[in-house]
């Protein structure tokens, strides 16, 4: 009695077999990056740079222009593996802030504002020295609604706060998340 032990494939079996080797041939010469953030960064990118943002706008709260820059540069370290340099970076971010208000946004029946809307404009130019085409001159405007029964100054911190993470995600994403 003789055992054959080859075994026999059937024509399905072949395929899948023929798909898998072909996958990991074609995957072999392949780099796939995979990042939790999202970002899209050319490999040929090393450096990156912020300059001062200038608070330009008609109200001016005192120390915005450093918090936003340093929010910018803390997102971009944490994000991403670029080198942050003081000179022009491969790519960098320069720009001012240009509204910083509070202006009514319901009128409630007494015809006083029942609430308002505490906005921030931040205009920013990127510029990506590998990839011109990726570079924007922009204006980024996030806001916030609160009751008009409290005071600007009593909500004034949690709102700037709110509204600059939301402008720093809106530049991140434009800038390296290329979905």
């Amino acid at each position: 009695m003789e055992l054959n032990h080859k075994k026999k494939y059937n024509l399905p079996d072949k395929i899948i077999i023929l798909f898998f080797l072909a996958f990991f041939i074609i995957s072999a010469g392949c780099k796939v990056t995979y990042s939790f953030s999202g970002a899209s960064i050319s490999p040929q990118i090393k450096t990156l740079s912020v300059q001062n943002f200038l608070n330009r706008a008609a109200l001016v709260q005192p120390g915005l222009d450093q918090t936003f820059t340093d929010a910018l540069i803390d997102k971009c370290k944490a994000q991403t593996s670029l080198e942050i340099i003081s000179n022009l970076g491969d790519v960098s971010f320069e720009g001012e802030i240009t509204e910083y208000k509070t202006m009514p946004l319901t009128v409630a029946a007494d015809a006083y504002a029942a609430m308002n809307r505490f906005s921030v404009t931040v205009r920013v130019k990127y510029t990506n020295t590998v990839d011109s085409d990726l570079s924007f001159d922009q204006s980024f405007t996030r806001y916030e609604d609160y009751d008009s029964s409290l005071d600007l100054s009593a909500v004034e911190q949690d709102l700037v706060e709110k509204i600059v993470e939301l402008i720093i995600e809106d530049i991140f994403n434009k800038a390296f998340v290329n979905w």
